[in-house]
């Protein structure tokens, strides 16, 4: 397992908001765009990889106790997602890479 701290700076993640909650600990990774696919199957821990910027993003992320989440190409959180971020120590990070790059990077990071 690896701090978020640690996997956001070997990555060169941006941290959007949640800066309190970087010191989580991280055991795996999901990526989806679908809420209910995360309800479903993202475990506790797992950092979410998704283009999705809404608010609803981090009642998911509370719900399933999830370490992070990394918004991809760009993305931007809604200014509701920022302050719910904020409110629950759950990190949103960004990156300019697509889903499909940051995925392989965290993966070839954590199974070491």
């Amino acid at each position: 397992m690896m701090t978020l701290a640690a996997i956001a700076e070997k990555l060169g993640l941006k941290v959007l908001s949640g800066q309190s909650g970087m010191n989580r600990q991280v055991t795996g990774g999901y990526v989806s765009d679908l809420l209910s696919d995360v309800m479903g199957h993202a475990q506790a821990g797992h950092i979410w990889i998704t283009l999705q910027t809404h608010k609803n993003v981090m009642a998911i992320a509370s719900l399933k106790d999830l370490a992070a989440v990394i918004l991809v190409t760009g993305h931007q959180p809604d200014e509701d997602t920022v302050l719910q971020s904020n409110e629950e120590e759950i990190p949103v990070l960004g990156t300019d890479l697509p889903a499909f790059e940051i995925s392989g990077k965290l993966y070839e990071l954590l199974k070491t």
